[in-house]
This record gives structure tokens, sequence and C-alpha cells, in this order.
């Protein structure tokens, strides 16, 4: 096995360990950030599919993480609340069913994907970056103006949601559940990136008149990434918003965005477990920096200057060497 292969299983042991460890130890708190990293490197892994393997600079992926975890937080209220989502023509129930919700943030997110995509992916370079930007914004800015679902403030949910045979309430039950979806998704990624598909997208990348010349559509190719990718992101902002029972228009930013976009620059755009070790060490950062200075984001930014100036791979590049980033 490649050293990146070693690096990328000790990564997965790591994450796993850690909050093992801490239930033994009584130690909820760890668990809980455990599992945030592990919902940040799932977001970090659906926009790896569009940046690393399709090149495509999206600063609106915040969009489709806010609209999963609304996607929750509407559902869930309703289904505190016992009122119906919608009456005319048909009823349609809130519901506390994981699974549905799930189902509900996917599908919602890859439409949104679509539709942004089929405007903003018939531009490239600066132009594109802007464009998701702006749409990123506009949902923003209606999640604010939205005074049903909190508006400015939020909304509170006051109960977990189940899925069946698990007690999600408990912190290591729902970091199980959360880590399990993580491995399914890098285990996704890691099929697109050895399939036909994969390999035409890396290909559009890199020489788009190539691409051309045998008769693949390059804007096919990236839309599909694109709605695949705002997918697997938005499954993460529902349990994001699950993990906090909260969801808020700051989900929504251009700053989520920008987080997400340092989880893979730090772990080393396009290689599989970029995301993975990119949140946890942002993570682990926040945690130890944060309880120092309000200011800890200069330490971030340092981090991310010697990255970008001494390790264009990222932490796994820098430990892996020059070995391919899909091996």
């Amino acid at each position: 096995m490649s050293r990146e292969t070693y690096l990328n299983i000790t990564t997965l042991a790591v994450l796993a360990g850690v909050p093992l460890w801490a239930w033994m130890a009584d130690e909820p708190f760890t668990i809980t950030l455990a599992t945030r990293a592990v919902i940040f490197a799932l977001a970090g892994v659906g926009l790896n599919l569009a940046l690393g393997l399709g090149g495509l600079v999206s600063l609106g992926h915040a969009a489709f993480f806010g609209i999963g975890g609304y996607a929750m937080g509407i559902l869930a209220s309703h289904a505190q609340s016992y009122t119906p989502l919608m009456e005319v023509p048909f009823v349609i129930e809130g519901t506390k069913s994981m699974i549905v919700i799930w189902l509900v943030a996917i599908v919602a997110s890859a439409l949104g994907a679509l539709a942004i995509g089929m405007l903003s992916l018939r531009t490239s370079g600066v132009y594109f970056i802007m464009i998701t930007l702006a749409f990123g914004q506009m949902i923003y800015y209606f999640a604010i103006s939205w005074p049903a679902y909190g508006g400015e403030d939020g909304l509170s949910i006051y109960v977990r949601n189940d899925f069946p045979g698990l007690n999600t309430l408990v912190p290591i039950q729902f970091f199980g559940l959360c880590f399990a979806i993580l491995c399914l998704a890098l285990w996704l990624m890691h099929a697109i990136q050895k399939s036909a598909f994969g390999l035409a997208l890396s290909a559009a990348r890199q020489n788009e008149m190539r691409v051309l010349s045998v008769g693949m559509e390059p804007y096919r190719l990236r839309l599909v990434a694109f709605v695949i990718s705002g997918a697997i992101t938005g499954l993460a902002g529902a349990l994001f918003a699950d993990l906090n029972r909260f969801v808020s228009p700051t989900m929504l930013s251009w700053q989520m965005s920008g987080e997400i976009i340092v989880f893979i620059i730090i772990g080393g755009v396009g290689r599989l477990f970029g995301p993975v070790i990119g949140a946890m060490i942002f993570i682990l950062l926040e945690h130890v920096l944060g309880g120092l200075s309000e200011f800890w984001h200069v330490y971030l930014g340092a981090l991310l200057l010697g990255i970008v100036l001494f390790a264009k791979g990222g932490v796994i590049g820098a430990l892996a060497g020059r070995e391919k980033a899909h091996d």
C-alpha cells in the first residue's frame, strides 16, 4: 500500500478512536467535537468532488449546507408543534424520521445545485466564483427575511430526530451514525474518482478542448458533479442542524463556504481524505486556540499561508510526498 493509503487508514482510526476513548472516559463534549469534525468533513467531501476533481471553486456551497439544515429544521419544527407543513392541495406533515429528513435534504440540495449550476457553469474562473457567491448570498438574505422559520434569529428544535434501532440522544450513537455516513461518502467519492465519469471530469479540468474532441460535453460533466456535490453537502447540513438542534442563516453565509474550502486546502485539494484531515485540524485549532484567544483565526491564517506557500498538496501531500492523489 502507498503512504497515502496508510495515512488514510490512520486518519479513520484516530477519528473513530478518539470518541470511543471519550465514551469510556465519560467525556461527552469530546464526542460532540468529533461529531462536528465528521460532519464538516462530509461537507468537505461534497465540495471536494466539485473543487478537487472538477476544478470548480464554489463560494456558494454554504447554500446547499443551509438548504439541508433548513430541510431538517422545517420538518422537525412542524413535527414538534403538531402542525402540518402544507394542507392544500394535500396534507404534508412534519417528521422526526432521520431517513425521511435526509432524503428531503438531499433532494432539495440537489435541485438547488441543479438550478444554480445550470446558470453558473456557463461561466468559468472568477466569474463562476462570483456567481456562486451571489446565489449563496441571495439564499442567505432570503433566510434572514423568512420570519415563519425564525428569520435572523434562526430556528430552535427541541427534539433529536429518530433513527431506527438507535437512541440518537446518546452522543456516541449519533457520532457512529455520522461516521458511517462519512465512510459511505468517502467510498462514493473513491468510486467516482475511479469511474469513467470521474476520469472524464478530471480530463475536462485539465484540458477542455481534448474532452470536446472525443465527443464529451464538459458542461454536462461539471453539472452532474456539481449536483452530486451539492447533495452531499446538503446531507451534511441536515446532520449539522440535528447535532445543534438549531438552524440559522449563518449556515448559508459565505464565511461557511470559505471554511469548507479551507478544510480541503489544509488536507489537500483532490485528495480523498483531504477534507477529513482538514476538518479535524480545524476543529482541534478551534477548540485549543479558541479557549486562549477570540482571535484564533490568526493562527489558522498562518497555517493556511504556510500550506499554500510550502505544501501545495496540503497535509497529505506533505506527509505522503508526490504520490498520485487518487492511489
